[in-house]
C-alpha cells in the first residue's frame, strides 16, 4: 500500500500520541524524561510525534509550558528524524490560529486540530473554525475527529469541504466508526487518514487508512510501528499478529480516562514518575492491578529479583 498518493506522505505510518512527563511534584515537565521517551519512541520505529495532545495532558499545561514542551519536542525529535505535530485545537477559534502560529514559529511539522468542544458548533460552523484557521497560518493541519471527547462529530461531508484547503493534509479519526472512514477516504482520496483508537488501525488501514496516532505507542512502540509497516506492505498475517499482541495492552489503556492508565503502566515499566495532574488522579488498586496483569503477560515487565 504506497503512500505517495497522498497531499503530504509525511503523516503515514505510526505516530505516538506522546505523554507529557512531570517531575514527582507535578509542577514541572520532566524533560530528561522526555529526552529518553523520544528516543525510545525513534528506536521502536514510530515515524512521529503528536505532543500536546489529549494524552499530553494538554489542557493543565500552561502558555510557557506548552512553548517549552513543544520546542523541545520539536529540536528532540528532530535529532532522531521524527515528524513533530504540535496540538494546536481550541475551542475558540482565534485561539486556535494563536496556537497555530506559535506551532508554526517553534518549528512543528503540522498543527493537531481537535473539534471545538462544549459549545457544540454546527456543520458550517465547524467548517468556518477550521477554515479560518487553514486561511490564517500557513502551516499543515491534522483534523482531530474525536466525538467522544468533543460532542461533536466532523461529517465527511464536512471534511471534504475542508479538504479544499491545501494545508488540510490528514484526519485524525477517532470516531471508532468504519463508515465514517471510509466515506472520507472516498471524498477525500489524498488525505492521509489516521486511527484515532489503537484496536481500530488495522480495519481502518484494511479502508485505505494509513496509519494511527497512538497511545499504546508509549508503552509498545515496536509492535506499533511494524502493525502499521505490516499493513503498508499487504503482509496481513503479520499485521493480525501485531494487532492481536497489542489488542489487550490497548483495551487496558482505557480502563480509565486517558491518560490515567498510561501513565501509571509507564510507572511500572520505569519510563515515568506516573504523576498526573488534576482533574486526572491515580488509578483504583483493581486497575492498578489490573495494568500490571496485562504488562506482565505482554512481556513488558522487568522479571522480579530472586
Amino acid at each position: 500500500m504506497p503512500t505517495n498518493h497522498l497531499r503530504d506522505d509525511r503523516f503515514a505510518r505510526a505516530f505516538t500520541a506522546i505523554i507529557t512527563p512531570f517531575t514527582p511534584d507535578g509542577r514541572q515537565i520532566d524533560l530528561a524524561r522526555l529526552d529518553a521517551q523520544i528516543a525510545r519512541q525513534a528506536q521502536g520505529g514510530i515515524t512521529g510525534l503528536v505532543v500536546a495532545g489529549t494524552t499530553g495532558e494538554s489542557p493543565t499545561l500552561e502558555e510557557a509550558e506548552y512553548r517549552t514542551l513543544v520546542r523541545h519536542c520539536v529540536e528532540v525529535g528532530k535529532l532522531h528524524d521524527l515528524v513533530v505535530v504540535a496540538g494546536t485545537g481550541s475551542n475558540s477559534t482565534a485561539h486556535a490560529v494563536e496556537l497555530q502560529r506559535i506551532a508554526l514559529d517553534l518549528g512543528a511539522d503540522a498543527g493537531l486540530m481537535v473539534n471545538p468542544y462544549y459549545n457544540k458548533p454546527t456543520q458550517d460552523g465547524l467548517y468556518a473554525h477550521f477554515a479560518t484557521i487553514a486561511e490564517s497560518v500557513e502551516l499543515p493541519i491534522m483534523l482531530y475527529n474525536i466525538p467522544g471527547r468533543t460532542g461533536v462529530a466532523l461529517a465527511p461531508a464536512t471534511v471534504e469541504r475542508l479538504y479544499e484547503s491545501p494545508w488540510v493534509v490528514s484526519i485524525k479519526e477517532a470516531t471508532g466508526n468504519t463508515d465514517s472512514a471510509s466515506e472520507i477516504l472516498q471524498r477525500c482520496p489524498e488525505i492521509a487518514l489516521l486511527s484515532g483508537d489503537d484496536s481500530m488501525t488495522l480495519p481502518f488501514m484494511a479502508l485505505g487508512g494509513v496509519g494511527c496516532v497512538s497511545v499504546v505507542g508509549n508503552i509498545d512502540p515496536r509492535r506499533t510501528a511494524a502493525l502499521c509497516q505490516s499493513m503498508l506492505e499487504r503482509d496481513l498475517i503479520g499485521a493480525r499478529e501485531h494487532h492481536q499482541q497489542l489488542f489487550e495492552l490497548a483495551r487496558a489503556m482505557f480502563l480509565e480516562t486517558n491518560p490515567i492508565c498510561v501513565k501509571a503502566a509507564m510507572a511500572m515499566m520505569h519510563l515515568d514518575s506516573g504523576q498526573l495532574r488534576l482533574p486526572m488522579t491515580q488509578p483504583s488498586d483493581k486497575t492498578k492491578r489490573a495494568l500490571h496483569d496485562v504488562l506482565q503477560r505482554c512481556g513488558l515487565l522487568e522479571p522480579a529479583p530472586c
